[in-house]
């Protein structure tokens, strides 16, 4: 026998006396993870439990709970994706379990084996992971693993799941049987239609019969699907269909009696959709209802679901569906409007401006807030309060935008801007112009009155002068400041990072949302002090300088343009929060992190789907500020001074 398979022996045999060490075997169709001694005798007599999580973090006390609903005993966790990494971090960080054993199936074949069957039937608990249920559908649907997953609910265990795992749970479930997952907007517009795949006579859980899940919810805008799903199962006969709808970071769980209360992470709810009276359904499908009553469970609520009755609901709100649009939603645990702004970034320590400098930078910064702010508080909305925001900053020579733009190499300004609605997924920009007043109004317009994204020099400031927007002579941007700059760059080819260290990075950006929850994000900037060749960074590119998604999030950046198309920064930032379940602060830091490990800086404004504000920078300062509906406007410019009520 060769040495490296005596090695290999050994190790196995190691791996097998050791019942604490993780260890996977693989099996016809699925993978085998084990983590502590699964001959263990567990603490104490399993009862039954369900804990349904929403997705992203799993909260501590929900895992507890469920761990004692276990008797401390082996937990059984399936997949259809990753591995048993989930079985560690539980020994490990949750502890309360005497092993965790992980079957990841690649196969509906497995879902026959012997094996599955005995480790299913000596489960204390089973929890369901995320990953794509219809894989789960797929591979268990008639199969002893449904079989067994009833069973063991029986025997009066608990059951868990996450995110695909959550949505199989119910009587009925979004099975996503089609090749794309369907959203909000187009399950409303045909609840009846081939994407809204539902599945039932799966699995039989306690007080879920008439229930459909779905997870996620807020940060994916996912209850104009919900509320099609239970359309479609009402129309096919199932009267008493209700929804249930569970936030990322949010665990809901239920006691054997059908009480329940909720754990979260990062205030989230679960929502009890139920609709009142039948659904109606125009000739080609539109999905019309004139009452749906929105029930918001939260940490102090607690939920009979013998009843479906919630004691101290965290909201309660009728919504409707009328032609396709769902309208009358609440926002909980979100200001009714938020707006953040920044002026640019660079070396700014404390000392280095005068003080009727930093008092003009902070007034300035303040007007401009005020304006968003009085737009949001009317109920208008974020793409009208963002571009109000930058006209007035374009407007003020203290900032490297409009007025008070820098010259490049050949004694010219050259104006860039952006604007994205996330409602809509509709962007304008414009690039090099140079007698449109108001360049974040031009890209407005690119984006309202044209089918284009973005439009450059004279074509650019033609269209605007067809649209009507203001005109003015080249010499209105000129200020002495930046021309005495423009002056020091020709003698010393100095860039403009050395001729005015106090505003490296001159851009102006804003970042909001309105009062119906919709994201919105704008950039504008007069570039850098002697560029060349038509030189264009990142301000007009959307998805680099600019990006808006609604329930993700807005991005407006301030830095080194060049690194930031190079990491897609704004498009980094959203997809760090949707993909990564990360927070919207750690996506923006992590974000910069990534710029600045390229050699790049500068700084970051962003706000998540719930109004969360967060700035990031790896420079001394950053001109920025915030306010909402519930702070007045609040202002800093250094990098340790601290915005309350921001990430």
């Amino acid at each position: 026998m060769r040495v490296q398979t005596l090695v290999a022996a050994a190790l196995a045999l190691l791996l097998a006396a050791l019942p604490g060490l993780a260890q996977a075997r693989d099996g016809d169709g699925y993978r085998y993870y084990s983590a502590g001694d699964v001959n263990a005798e567990r603490g104490g007599t399993p009862s039954l439990g369900l804990m349904l999580i929403g997705g992203a973090d799993w909260s501590p006390q929900a895992w507890r709970w469920f761990a004692e609903k276990s008797g401390n005993g082996h937990l059984v966790i399936l997949r259809a994706s990753q591995d048993g990494s989930d079985g560690e971090w539980l020994m490990d960080e949750i502890g309360g379990f005497a092993s965790v054993e992980t079957l990841v199936f690649s196969s509906r074949e497995a879902a026959y084996d012997p094996r599955i069957a005995e480790i299913l039937d000596r489960a204390d608990g089973i929890f369901i992971a995320g990953g794509d249920q219809s894989n789960y559908v797929r591979f268990w649907k008639d199969t002893p693993v449904a079989e067994a997953l009833n069973a063991h609910v029986r025997k009066g265990r608990p059951i868990g799941g996450t995110s695909a795992g959550l949505a199989i749970l119910g009587g009925t479930g979004y099975g996503a049987m089609a090749p794309e997952a369907v959203a909000s907007t187009e399950a409303l517009a045909d609840p009846r239609g081939d994407k809204v795949t539902l599945v039932d006579k799966f699995l039989d859980v306690p007080f879920l019969a008439n229930v459909i899940t779905d997870t996620h919810f807020s940060e994916r805008d996912r209850l104009g699907r919900l509320v099609a799903f239970v359309a479609q199962a009402r129309a096919a006969g199932k009267e008493d269909t209700i929804g249930l709808g569970i936030d990322e970071d949010t665990a809901l769980c239920i006691e054997a009696d059908g009480t329940a209360r909720l754990f979260t992470t990062s205030d989230g709810h679960a929502w009890l959709v139920r609709p009142q009276g039948a659904p109606r359904f125009a000739d080609d499908g539109t999905l019309g209802w004139d009452r749906v009553t929105l029930t918001g469970i939260g940490p102090d609520s607690r939920v009979d679901f013998n009843d479906i009755t919630v004691t101290d609901p965290a909201f309660a709100a009728d919504a409707r569906v009328a032609d396709g649009v769902l309208s009358g939603v609440p926002t909980p645990n979100r200001p009714r409007w938020a707006i953040a702004i920044h002026g640019g970034s660079g070396v700014i320590e404390r000392g280095s401006l005068p003080p009727e400098m930093d008092q003009a930078y902070r007034e300035s910064l303040e007007k401009a807030l005020a304006v968003g702010s009085e737009v949001l508080a009317n109920g208008g909305s974020s793409v009208d309060a963002v571009e109000a925001t930058l006209r007035v900053l374009e407007d003020d020579p203290l900032f490297n935008a409009g007025r008070g733009a820098v010259f490049d190499a050949e004694g010219r300004n050259q104006l860039d801007a952006s604007i994205m609605d996330g409602n809509t997924m509709q962007a304008g920009a414009v690039a090099a112009v140079s007698t449109t007043r108001h360049p974040i109004t031009l890209a407005r317009a690119v984006m309202d009155k044209s089918r284009h994204v973005m439009l450059s020099g004279e074509g650019a400031d033609q269209f605007a002068r067809e649209q009507g927007i203001e005109q003015v002579d080249p010499g209105y941007f000129r200020t002495e400041h930046r021309w005495q700059q423009h002056l020091e760059w020709k003698r010393d080819h100095q860039s403009a990072l050395a001729s005015d260290p106090t505003h490296r990075f001159g851009t102006v950006g804003a970042v909001a949302i309105d009062q119906n929850g919709h994201l919105a994000a704008a950039t504008s900037t007069g570039g850098l002090t002697g560029k060349r060749w038509g030189r264009i960074g990142d301000s007009p590119i959307i998805g680099a300088g600019t990006y808006a998604a609604d329930g993700r999030c807005a991005v407006s950046g301030t830095g080194t343009g060049e690194y930031f198309i190079r990491e897609n920064a704004g498009r980094q930032v959203c997809d760090r929060v949707a993909w990564n379940s990360e927070s919207i602060g750690e996506a923006a830091r992590n974000t910069i992190g990534a710029i600045g490990a390229l050699g790049g800086d500068g700084g970051l404004i962003t706000m998540d789907g719930n109004g969360r504000i967060a700035f990031a920078m790896n420079t001394e300062g950053m001109y920025r500020g915030a306010a909402t509906s519930e702070h007045a406007p609040r202002v800093a410019i250094y990098a340790d001074e601290v915005i309350d009520g921001t990430e």
